[in-house]
This record gives structure tokens, C-alpha cells and sequence, in this order.
């Protein structure tokens, strides 16, 4: 299936590019990007993150785009929408972003995510979204509340060891009705 394109004002989130690898990977790899994240990637784990991406893109047409910059055409990270498996509000359809650090403050997630929204609940007739991430990652769950979602639940991220900071995560949930206000 070819993968959709999707544009906003200052963005466009697209099917991904062999020359993305290497920029992925710096910022799979930078220590600040990856904090609420198990670990920093290798570069043969950002190589396999990629590979999975775009399979999956390239299966449903849709996923965690690749986003670049309007003005120079720099890639900036993913955001995008995926089909999460074995947490504890699966099925789903979750909305999630990693920008490269130059890129943060300055709304970018937050505009991407939210042509995201409007393609799952226009495009693909979602009734709902949700995004989730650990309990200390303040920055992210800001995003989640500027697109209009609402705190759902706590839980434990069922991927981490018991013992594990990161274990406890929120879970973020916006539904059709709320995004269409």
C-alpha cells in the first residue's frame, strides 16, 4: 500500500528515506532524547526500529511518519500513530512522537500529533486515542494535554522489570467526539 503523506503549516510527515537511518539513530542514541525510554539505542537497534517502521507503513499505508522540516527539509524525528500489542488497553490505536532535541519547545510535536489525530479520526473512523508514557516524563504528558486528551488511568508498563523507574506510566486517552471541539 503507499504510504499516506500528511502536511501541516510548518511540517510534513512522510514515508521514511534511507538518509533518515543516520539522523534516527543520533538521536535513538542521544542519552537527553532517550530518557524516559529503557535505554539509548546501538545503531543496529535504531536500524531494526526503522526496518519495523516502515513495514508496517508500507503494510497499512499509515504509522510513525518521518518528520521533516517545511523551510530545509530536515528530519526532525517520527510522530505518528501505532497498533500497540499486550498492554493493558489493547486494542488500541496509540498517537506517539521522538524529535531530535533542536526540535523540542518549539510546538512541534504537539502540531504533528494533532495531523495525526485528524487522519485517525478522519481517514482511518477511530473512535478513539491514546498516548501514554512514564509517570516523570512531564514534557511528553504536556503535549498530550494541548492536543485535548484527558489523564485516563495509571499502570505498569508491562515490557519493565518490577524494580524499574520507568515501570510506572499514564495513560492519556482523546476520543472523536473531544477532538472534533
Amino acid at each position: 500500500m503507499t504510504p499516506v503523506t500528511l502536511h501541516t503549516t510548518r511540517l510534513v510527515l512522510r514515508p521514511w528515506l534511507d538518509s533518515d537511518r543516520q539522523p534516527f539513530a543520533a538521536l535513538n542514541a542521544d542519552p537527553e532524547v532517550m530518557r524516559y525510554f529503557p535505554a539509548p539505542l546501538l545503531r543496529e537497534e535504531s536500524d531494526a526500529m526503522a526496518d519495523r517502521i516502515v513495514l508496517l507503513m508500507e503494510r497499512q499505508g499509515w504509522g510513525f511518519w518521518a518528520v521533516e522540516r517545511t523551510p530545509d527539509k530536515s528530519f526532525m524525528g517520527f510522530v505518528g500513530l501505532h497498533q500497540p500489542e499486550d498492554l493493558p488497553f489493547s486494542p488500541c490505536t496509540e498517537v506517539g512522537w521522538r524529535l531530535a532535541r533542536p526540535y523540542w519547545g518549539c510546538g512541534y510535536a504537539t502540531e504533528a500529533a494533532r495531523a495525526s489525530l485528524s487522519f485517525a479520526f478522519g481517514q482511518l473512523g477511530l473512535s478513539s486515542v491514546v498516548a501514554f508514557t512514564a509517570v516523570s516524563n512531564t514534557r511528553s504528558q504536556g503535549v498530550m494535554r494541548r492536543l485535548g486528551m484527558t489523564l485516563e488511568s495509571p499502570f505498569d508498563h508491562p515490557r519493565l522489570p518490577d524494580d524499574h523507574p520507568l515501570r510506572p506510566h499514564v495513560l492519556y486517552r482523546i476520543t472523536h467526539d473531544r477532538f472534533a471541539r
